[in-house]
């Protein structure tokens, strides 16, 4: 095992990037362009997130974290926005950093973890940018708090995460062929606590990531206790269904949080 969940994570996204992975696929220099010209989308969600949210980007600083591999963050940069990307992975960054020096972007790559950003002073940015990553920490709050720290006052946090509903069934492939589900592990999970040990291993052995799945209370909750104003919430249904619960539920949750005062 691992000495560290990060050191087994950080190895499976470096893997994945060297596979070019979907999450490992950088935008075209076709969607770089128009970004430049002010035709543009960024996904936070499946679909394209609703720029209300997002507000005007010209020359904010934004911090993508834990979000690369050349997909998010330099449409945010080509758009007109002074970007910073902290991610576990090497391999990921790299796909960022490329994209920038094609493009002469004004983008910034970090190796970090997500729950530390002691490289960052305090109201270092005007947004943070959180796609569905932290299902790879066994502990979001210091995510969120850390996000409150660096945040400048009115800054907004844009993060998503899957609905921990996802965690419960035991992804028994013979009974989701029945159509049959089996409730199993509880909330909070961790692979490595709640896995059968032999099953761990497996992952393990495999170079696969280690996950863990949050209770509500603390991936909105924990917003709150850290500061933020939660002003906006969305859910939306996985576009192409992973687990049998997909299909009955949306499972992918956005929130729009704002530091105030």
């Amino acid at each position: 095992m691992p000495t560290h969940y990060l050191n087994q994570n950080q190895s499976y996204w470096d893997q994945q990037a060297a596979q070019d992975s979907p999450w490992s696929q950088p935008v075209s220099d076709e969607l770089v362009l128009n970004a430049k010209n002010g035709i543009w989308d960024v996904h936070l969600m499946p679909s394209p997130i609703d720029k209300n949210w997002l507000g005007d980007i010209q020359g904010k600083k934004i911090l993508c974290l834990a979000s690369a591999g050349g997909q998010q963050a330099p449409i945010l940069a080509a758009a007109g926005a002074i970007v910073t990307v902290l991610d576990i992975s090497e391999g990921q960054l790299k796909k960022d950093q490329d994209i920038a020096e094609k493009h002469q972007l004004t983008l910034t790559t970090v190796q970090g973890n997500m729950n530390d950003l002691s490289q960052f002073a305090d109201e270092s940015f005007d947004l943070v940018f959180h796609p569905i990553s932290n299902l790879y920490v066994p502990n979001v709050n210091p995510v969120w708090q850390e996000c409150f720290r660096v945040l400048k006052t009115n800054g907004r946090l844009l993060a998503s995460f899957y609905n921990p509903i996802v965690f419960v069934d035991d992804r028994d492939a013979l009974l989701r062929q029945k159509g049959l589900l089996k409730p199993t592990y509880k909330i909070p999970f961790s692979d490595i606590r709640d896995l059968p040990k032999d099953l761990l291993q497996q992952k393990i052995d495999k170079g696969e990531s280690l996950v863990f799945g949050h209770s509500l209370t603390d991936l909105i909750g924990g917003q709150t206790k850290a500061g933020f104003l939660i002003k906006d919430f969305i859910e939306e249904f996985a576009p192409h269904a992973r687990f049998l619960i997909d299909d009955y539920l949306p499972t992918f949750i956005a929130t729009y949080a704002i530091k105030l005062d």
